[in-house]
């Protein structure tokens, strides 16, 4: 068995996560990265009433802001060197157009609940993407749902409040049980309020935890700015450590921080795997394109910037660091406290207390969202919120070394589904795409657009098809604005 996660974390979800990404950078000709301006506009985009595209993000940022961006990094770097870093920019890079799928078609596929919020996710759009076969379809969709409330129970639990309890019993001296009973009591209350709740807490809880940790790492590299140019150099020297990486592919595919880069990449940011579209599907927006960027903003902020920045003040540290490679929390702090002295040991626990809490509370929602789209007995659902919430005093306690394990292995069958699922829905990702971003796309547009948001289309349906872009017929609109407008002048 460990043999094979080896082989198919090692080489197989690397080779996936590039060949799709590659794929879809061809197939959407560039977009929207090659529109930068209409790209900022989406961004900028405002929506009244209901969960707006900001609020959206932050919840999805609680689920991939966790201790993957603190723990995960340095148990990359403890086990892959500094070479993973470079692995997980890469993989960050190429999984920034998947997110972006994986949002538009979560938003497209959503539904309308009776209280006229919405409600969607991977599971949805999976389930279309396997539409010929009714029975096939929902087969597989319940597959994935019944792997992400396994990912919720490890990675979005066990592991984050496993961080915390070791942070504040190894660092503070706090007890175990204490640190389990608050999170319990802290999270109870929030996990019961359901989605608006999480996102009401999340949407003033992110930023300022992520703006705290960012002033503390920057403080750090600018004390220890002489040492930045050598971990630089090792970073790209460590990248292609394996001597037999230079003889062929089977060594590339094989090279240790490749893997264990990519799948802490995957781990932090979660791109590819479809959870995080759970989140972005409740947003209040009229472009399931628009909202994919705000996933692109997501992969960016989580990976290649707070998740570069715990690498480097690891790595300027690092004699410090390795010292606890055995635990990553311990080791992070330390990297803290080499620079910053012992007072750094109380604000990272704090933050990664922030950070973990976000998660676990996010990443309740994510698994019950899961659970309600196959099964939606409210019994079912009470039952699943009781056993995640025995499983903060279980990750309190116990080491999470299996626990990894079966991460990787959940978050390997989930990235496997999807990426296959956007595959499949890849004309529906490029008509978007092209509606949006596309060369016709023009101001006026976006008048319209906006103004569908008192009593446009709804998404009622699930799998319910938009109209087809007749691409002619919009250009020549286009023109003819154009036209009209030079004529005023």
């Amino acid at each position: 068995m460990s043999i094979f996660l080896s082989l198919l974390t090692g080489g197989g979800i690397p080779f996936l996560l590039t060949g799709c990404a590659l794929f879809f950078l061809f197939y959407l000709h560039g977009l929207p990265f090659l529109r930068p301006h209409a790209l900022f506009s989406a961004l900028l985009e405002k929506q009244p009433g209901g969960t707006s595209p900001f609020r959206a993000l932050t919840q999805s940022l609680a689920g991939t802001l966790g201790v993957g961006n603190i723990v995960g990094v340095a148990n990359a770097l403890a086990v892959g060197g500094a070479g993973a870093l470079f692995w997980m920019w890469i993989s960050a890079l190429l999984a920034m157009v998947l997110k972006y799928a994986e949002i538009l078609l979560a938003v497209r596929h959503r539904i309308e609940l009776s209280d006229g919020s919405h409600s969607g996710g991977a599971v949805y759009y999976i389930r279309r993407a396997f539409g010929r076969s009714a029975r096939l379809g929902g087969l597989i969709s319940a597959l994935f749902a019944l792997f992400m409330i396994l990912n919720s129970f490890t990675m979005g639990c066990i592991i984050q409040v496993n961080a915390v309890s070791s942070s504040f019993s190894g660092v503070l001296g706090v007890p175990v049980w204490i640190v389990a009973l608050i999170l319990v009591l802290l999270s109870a209350p929030v996990i019961l309020c359901g989605s608006k709740g999480i996102s009401a807490l999340t949407e003033y809880l992110v930023p300022i935890m992520s703006l705290g940790f960012l002033v503390l790492a920057v403080t750090v590299l600018i004390l220890r700015r002489e040492a930045l140019p050598s971990v630089l150099a090792s970073i790209f020297c460590g990248a292609f450590s394996p001597a037999s990486a230079a003889g062929g592919i089977l060594g590339f595919l094989t090279c240790r921080a490749l893997k264990i880069g990519t799948m802490r990449g995957l781990l932090s940011n979660e791109a590819g795997c479809g959870t995080a579209p759970t989140a972005h599907a409740s947003a209040n927006t009229n472009s399931p394109a628009a909202q994919g960027v705000w996933g692109i903003l997501e992969v960016f902020v989580d990976t290649i910037l707070l998740c570069s920045l715990t690498a480097f003040v690891i790595l300027v540290n690092l004699p410090a660091a390795s010292q606890f490679t055995d635990s990553p929390v311990l080791m992070t702090v330390a990297a803290f406290s080499a620079s910053l002295g012992d007072g750094a040991a109380w604000f990272l626990s704090a933050a990664i207390f922030c950070f973990g809490y976000a998660t676990v509370i996010c990443w309740a929602d994510y698994g019950a969202s899961a659970l309600w789209a196959i099964n939606s007995s409210k019994p079912l659902k009470i039952a699943y919120t009781i056993v995640f919430l025995c499983c903060i005093p279980i990750g309190c306690a116990v080491a999470p070394g299996a626990i990894w394990s079966i991460s990787d292995f959940a978050i390997t069958i989930l990235t496997s589904i999807n990426l296959v699922s956007l595959v499949l829905l890849r004309k529906e990702i490029r008509q978007e795409t092209l509606k949006r971003f596309g060369k016709h796309y023009t101001k006026q547009s976006v008048i319209n657009t906006n103004s569908a948001a008192s009593g446009g289309t709804k998404f009622r349906a699930r799998g319910k098809n938009l109209p087809t872009i007749n691409l002619k017929h919009e250009k020549q609109t286009a023109t003819r604005i154009r036209q009209a407008e030079k004529s005023k002048k």
